[in-house]
């Protein structure tokens, strides 16, 4: 397999395999194809705008982590049927339909470095299109027909819902805690990778132990994966982040980066950061201060370091499956979503 060049731990370049999701992507490439064929088809609706909206979002391009993650975790617990076709586009559906909110909520401007639907079609259109999407999501639910499949996807869509209220709770609150923060991570964004990947050993038949090593390493991934999100808003390529570098910033996002510099700083330092988070008064130098303060107190190497611990928990709790290439994939998948933008 060919390589390319990452930084190690130390700074310094190693080799390693090509991007992970698409070494992932080509060894479950048939169950993806039949996926993306799905979606396409259940996007579709007599209701002109639904599909327009819809296909919109899609152009925009990701890499299907979520469903990719739930094929693989299906075929790693040794499953030959098709049910996890199904159930990874309903894992997909739900992810866009909160991207879809979400951008609505926090008023983005630009999703994967394209306009955001909100932007294009408007607010009650994305947030009506994504009820839609959420309704798929659940109709594919109840074809697969297991009540344990439905509890554990019905529970996640809750539980995505109430991380995000959280973090609006959370917002522009520097009296935030770690606590607190992980637990708005954990919500809206690891419970997803954690569903998604719990049911592949679910429609396995595999036992209890199973379930919860693969929900195990999905909410760790998710974890991970959302802690370099949160470096990446202050230290990214903006035409690589595919959205505005600075927008957690503008916004108010009391993220793990923040509550570091802010717990680090002196009172002079902390005055900012209850300027920029708690009021939203922003100057034209506001940013570039943030980035310059998270580098002092070395918030950014720190919230990597941690998301490297979390990786680290994942790739653990894949020890009790068989060497195999899933397996081996998906350990890949996390050194991908920890080294993103290095």
């Amino acid at each position: 397999m060919p390589v390319v060049a990452e930084r190690s731990t130390k700074g310094r370049p190693t080799e390693t395999r090509a991007d992970a999701l698409e070494a992932l992507a080509e060894l479950v490439r048939e169950d993806l194809d039949a996926c993306n064929r799905l979606i396409v088809a259940r996007m579709q609706s007599p209701v002109e705008l639904i599909p327009r909206l819809a296909a919109h979002i899609v152009a925009a391009g990701g890499k299907r982590l979520r469903p990719l993650l739930t094929l693989a975790a299906a075929r790693m617990c040794g499953y030959r049927g098709d049910r996890h076709v199904k159930l990874a586009a309903c894992v997909e559906f739900i992810h866009t339909a909160t991207l879809l909110h979400d951008d609505v909520v926090d008023e983005s401007a630009l999703r994967r470095g394209l306009a955001s639907a909100n932007a294009v079609f408007g607010n009650k259109a994305s947030v009506l299109v994504g009820d839609f999407l959420f309704s798929r999501s659940f109709e594919l639910m109840v074809e697969d027909g297991s009540l344990p499949v439905l509890a554990i996807l019905s529970r996640a869509s809750a539980t995505i819902a109430e991380g995000e209220v959280l973090q609006l709770v959370t917002q522009n609150d520097t009296a935030t805690t770690e606590a607190r923060y992980l637990e708005v991570i954990r919500g809206k964004t690891a419970a997803l990778f954690a569903a998604a990947t719990r049911i592949g050993a679910v429609i396995a038949g595999r036992d209890a132990e199973d379930e919860a090593a693969l929900e195990a390493y999905g909410m760790n991934l998710g974890l991970a994966f959302q802690l370099v999100d949160d470096v990446l808003d202050y230290d990214a390529d903006q035409a690589k982040l595919g959205k505005t570098v600075g927008d957690d910033f503008r916004e108010g996002k009391v993220t793990l980066p923040v509550l570091l510099a802010f717990a680090a700083g002196d009172e002079s330092e902390q005055a900012f950061w209850r300027r920029t988070i708690e009021d939203q008064e922003h100057g034209p130098n506001d940013l570039s201060t943030a980035q310059r303060l998270l580098q002092r107190h070395g918030a950014l190497a720190e919230t990597r370091r941690r998301a490297e611990a979390f990786g680290a928990e994942a790739k653990r709790a894949l020890a009790r499956f068989a060497d195999g290439p899933e397996r081996r994939a998906l350990a890949d998948v996390v050194d991908f979503a920890i080294t993103r933008g290095r």
